[in-house]
């Protein structure tokens, strides 16, 4: 079956309507625009061409529009669902009662996991859908602009491979089937997404369709080690907290949210990334039981740390007081 017709097959099969990739559209798009060039060629007593020029007025003016904002409802749309469906999981007591009162979602536990898988499988579909159009968009220029677009979807957040919130459904999966093991229970998570380790360095992994694999790289480029305590910038680079708050030039006291819309990522170097951070808690809960005896050295580094940061504020803030 042609991954046109599945991809289509599925987005039918939701129960609630979904943002989705435009598939025919989209190839229609293309469809017209050799069919045009062609006629074009006819005319003037030119060979016939497969392809038509680069900056092509026919695709351009409106395959890259309706791309764009298909990329931006999709990926809008799983980030607020995967949002909402965590911070439901993550929440205790009378909070979590509290979410379930709203009617954030439905139903039972059970429910619950089956939104994450959900989700994981919108996720993945997508951006293969996503992969294969451009794919056929440089196929039909000769060129390699639907490559370029890729990186602009990217500086632009819209890339749902990217989505901090991806990572923290696949953790969720990972934790539920670990936690469903040790209790002698059979696992009805997301078999596809795990953790693996290659020379010591931990990867958040997980089989997309069409056999392609997606690889997390959870170590911080910073301090070099696995990430502690991670958080995501909007750039979609992780790092461990304190190495973020040291690469913004803020304190832990402060926080990244004091961050100056001005500093960079240090990887990207993309400017004003600190403000909409996302901390993975899933993902630290999944760190903390893989990892345990480093997670606790690192725990009590950290909490040194914490201890002398904490104290240097609060002194330089009796000093200012006082007028010293």
């Amino acid at each position: 079956m042609k991954f046109c017709k599945k991809y289509q097959e599925y987005m039918q099969g939701q129960e609630k309507k979904l943002p989705g990739v435009g598939f025919k559209k989209l190839k229609k798009i293309l469809k017209n625009c050799r069919r045009e060039f062609q006629s074009k060629n006819d005319v003037h007593g030119v060979l016939h061409n497969q392809t038509c020029p680069q900056h092509c007025p026919v695709c351009d003016g409106t395959f890259f529009p309706s791309l764009l904002k298909e990329m931006s409802d999709i990926v809008g749309c799983f980030n607020e669902r995967a949002q909402k469906l965590l911070e439901l999981h993550l929440a205790s007591g009378f909070r979590k009662y509290f979410i379930w009162f709203k009617g954030k979602l439905q139903g039972s536990h059970v429910a619950l996991i089956q939104e994450g898988k959900d989700l994981v499988n919108y996720a993945l579909i997508n951006a293969v859908a996503i992969r294969k159009i451009l794919k056929k968009y440089d196929k039909v220029h000769f060129s390699k602009q639907g490559q370029a677009f890729k990186s602009q979807a990217q500086s632009m957040h819209i890339e749902i491979l990217q989505s901090p919130w991806l990572c923290e459904l696949m953790a969720f999966h990972i934790n539920f089937r670990e936690t469903k093991v040790k209790s002698g229970m059979t696992p009805a998570s997301f078999e596809g997404c795990y953790l693996t380790f290659n020379d010591g360095k931990p990867f958040l992994s997980c089989e997309l369709f069409d056999s392609v694999k997606l690889d997390i790289d959870l170590t911080c480029s910073i301090c070099l080690d696995t990430v502690f305590d991670p958080v995501s910038l909007t750039c979609g680079h992780i790092f461990c907290y304190m190495c973020a708050c040291s690469a913004a030039s803020v304190s832990i006291v402060n926080g990244l949210k004091a961050a100056e819309p001005k500093e960079k990522c240090p990887l990207c170097r993309e400017a004003g990334v600190y403000e909409g951070f996302v901390h993975l808690d899933e993902l630290s809960i999944l760190l903390r039981r893989s990892c345990s005896e480093y997670w606790e050295q690192r725990l009590q580094m950290e909490r040194a740390e914490r201890v002398r940061q904490a104290k240097e504020h609060w002194e330089s803030q009796c000093q200012a007081f006082v007028g010293v």
